[in-house]
């Protein structure tokens, strides 16, 4: 309700100029096309616009061709307009140094203004940090209504100075002749029909008030004989008490106090009305049970009967490791490893496990005895390094095979 919200602030001060902040260009954009198509001269100016752009949509909120302008942070700062008297927050700022600039394009230079944050419920705390660090005091409210807005506007016509200048002789001629040809009455509802054709029709705002905690709940008088109704809708729909209590007020014509305990299932919710209501909710929703798109309503007989889905099952005990035998090791059966069905440790449980026992090695027969190694090599002529024995004299070839080894003539002193 965040939008319709924003219309109701609009209309209920009436700014010559308004400036709405939002936080991506997207909202900038869908924000802009839903005030023009609810009447408002609006312009639009965030980082995706040129220069010249820029200008020409501020020259329009001097000249008074636009009252309101639509915009991202690009705008809170540098920005001086002389008949800015409303800043409103469309989406809460993320920082105090962005709520101060933000809200300074207003009240500027002596003049007053009027700062107001579109909250929801969801980021009230945040909010409420968010001024305890910028040192701001404000004053919490619901958004203005449609009977507060209509109260204003006749605040305001009753106070227009156009009804209390003087009169010049050609208009006191022509009031003359309207009275004669029509009555004060249809003069007077003429003047406030024209008053009215410029203005925004308000918004009608849901009655999102949260909820009390269950324990601070009074037990209501009117519900000790309540009627239960079934809803089509459960927690495979996901369903909501948030929604389900508006969507049964626009059908039903009925308000949230005659609505008493909601009781959502898995495939299913239980509502409870007034009996008073009952007529006139059955009346309003017609034989078909239709409320909503894909959800309709009947009428219990009693109380309604808990249905077991899912997640309304009760949980049974759990089975412990004492109850499954888990926990007694002794019972559980002695697993073999590929070590002991090599070498047989694992038939003789007399016989401890060796901790080196293995099985043959890499060239090693069944027939020889355990623990000596084959030799690979037998009978076959291998070559030895001279660096196996670095003392023995080196004869024969040398690295490359190419030719024999040589020993070098000492040195002799010349004469």
């Amino acid at each position: 309700d965040r939008e319709n919200a924003i219309v109701n602030v609009l209309r209920f001060f009436e700014a010559k100029n308004a400036l709405v902040f939002c936080s991506t260009r997207a909202t900038v954009n869908h924000m802009t096309s839903r005030f023009s198509n609810r009447g408002f001269s609006v312009v639009a100016l965030s980082g995706e616009l040129s220069q010249n752009e820029r200008t020409h949509a501020l020259q329009a909120m001097r000249d008074g061709r636009a009252r309101v302008c639509v915009a991202t942070d690009v705008a809170a700062r540098g920005i001086d307009l002389p008949n800015l008297e409303l800043v409103v927050h469309a989406d809460i700022p993320k920082s105090k140094e962005t709520l101060l600039h933000r809200s300074g394009r207003t009240g500027r230079a002596g003049r007053k203004g009027v700062c107001a944050l579109i909250v929801p419920y969801n980021q009230r705390k945040r909010t409420e940090r968010l001024l305890e660090n910028a040192n701001i005091e404000a004053k919490w409210a619901r958004p203005p209504s449609v009977d507060e807005i209509m109260m204003r506007d006749r605040e305001r016509i009753m106070e227009d100075p156009v009804l209390s200048e003087p009169l010049n002789e050609f208009e006191q001629s022509f009031a003359k002749e309207l009275l004669t040809r029509y009555s004060p009455e249809q003069v007077a509802a003429a003047f406030v029909r024209q008053n009215f054709a410029d203005r925004t029709a308000p918004e009608e705002l849901l009655d999102n008030t949260p909820e009390e905690p269950r324990a601070l709940r009074k037990q209501r008088e009117d519900f000790k004989n309540g009627v239960w109704f079934s809803l089509s809708v459960g927690r495979e729909q996901n369903a909501e008490a948030r929604w389900l209590l508006p969507m049964l007020c626009r059908a039903g014509h009925i308000t949230k106090t005659e609505i008493g305990a909601i009781r959502i299932h898995q495939m299913e919710t239980h509502v409870e009305l007034t009996p008073d209501c009952v007529e006139g909710f059955l009346k309003a929703v017609g034989p078909t049970g239709v409320v909503d798109k894909g959800v309709t309503i009947s009428r219990l007989d009693g109380l309604p009967d808990t249905p077991r889905g899912p997640r309304d099952r009760p949980q049974g005990k759990k089975r412990s490791y004492k109850d499954s035998g888990l926990d007694d090791r002794k019972r559980k059966p002695h697993r073999k490893s590929s070590r002991d069905s090599r070498d047989g440790a694992g038939d003789d449980k007399s016989k401890p496990r060796g901790k080196y026992s293995k099985g043959p090695r890499d060239g090693e027969r069944d027939d020889q005895p355990k623990g000596k190694p084959a030799n690979k090599f037998k009978g076959k002529k291998t070559y030895k390094s001279s660096f196996d024995n670095p003392r023995a004299e080196t004869k024969g070839q040398d690295d490359s095979g190419s030719r024999p080894l040589k020993r070098k003539k000492p040195f002799k002193k010349p004469k």
